[in-house]
């Protein structure tokens, strides 16, 4: 794929959803950060589900504390792997009280340094909550999951092996423009998620299919 094709790309799936966002429920940055700690290896309705029940009970640091730890699972037993999110979340809230005041950091090693935070939680916690594109120390950032891993390889748009190569071709590869940039993130999870998907890729009812690189396309 080259430039003008994946210009192309960026201006279709804009006109396709010109204000995308994630599809996590959360109102303040600490419930989006719960919400992307609880998604590993599940489903964005799954953690709504859970969240809907959990946040109007305890949506500060300090009342999911107060919770305690097998309260805390009574409300997210249904994610996988529960029993060490929970661990992971009441670890990450005593760290948040008691390291910066119970609120969520605005700094990549800050919400690195929580348990089960990751560098993709805390892209997507800096660019979607804090509307951050650039990381302390001014260098562009973008939340790489294993949708946008998969859409970037297969459509021709970035390459890389590991989700830290990928994030580095996409970099590269998108102009600066705001609306592009900031916007490209959800753009391919949610073409990953419905329709460029991992086994059967709905390429007959995709907007970019000519456009794409893939060459095992189908008809659906």
């Amino acid at each position: 794929m080259n430039k003008q094709k994946r210009l192309e790309m960026l201006t279709r799936l804009r006109a396709e959803n010109p204000h995308p966002t994630t599809e996590l429920n959360f109102s303040t940055p600490f419930e989006l950060l719960i919400a992307v700690l609880l998604s590993a290896q599940a489903t964005d309705v799954g953690v709504n589900k859970a969240t809907a029940k959990l946040y109007p009970i305890a949506n500060t640091p300090q009342a999911i504390l107060d919770l305690g730890l097998e309260g805390l699972k009574s409300y997210i037993k249904t994610i996988g792997l529960f029993n060490t999110k929970a661990v992971n979340t009441m670890k990450t809230c005593q760290i948040l009280v008691d390291l910066h005041n119970g609120q969520v950091p605005e700094n990549r090693e800050a919400l690195e340094a929580l348990p089960g935070v990751g560098r993709k939680t805390a892209n997507v916690v800096l660019n979607t909550a804090f509307g951050w594109l650039k990381d302390n120390e001014g260098r562009y950032f973008i939340a790489v999951d294993t949708h946008i891993q998969r859409v970037a390889n297969r459509t021709g748009y970035a390459k890389g092996k590991t989700v830290e190569e990928t994030e580095q071709s996409i970099i590269k590869n998108t102009p600066r423009k705001n609306e592009f940039f900031f916007n490209l993130h959800h753009w391919l999870i949610l073409h990953g998620r419905y329709t460029c998907v991992a086994r059967k890729p709905r390429c007959g009812s995709c907007i970019i299919e000519d456009i794409c690189d893939f060459k095992d396309k189908t008809e659906y």
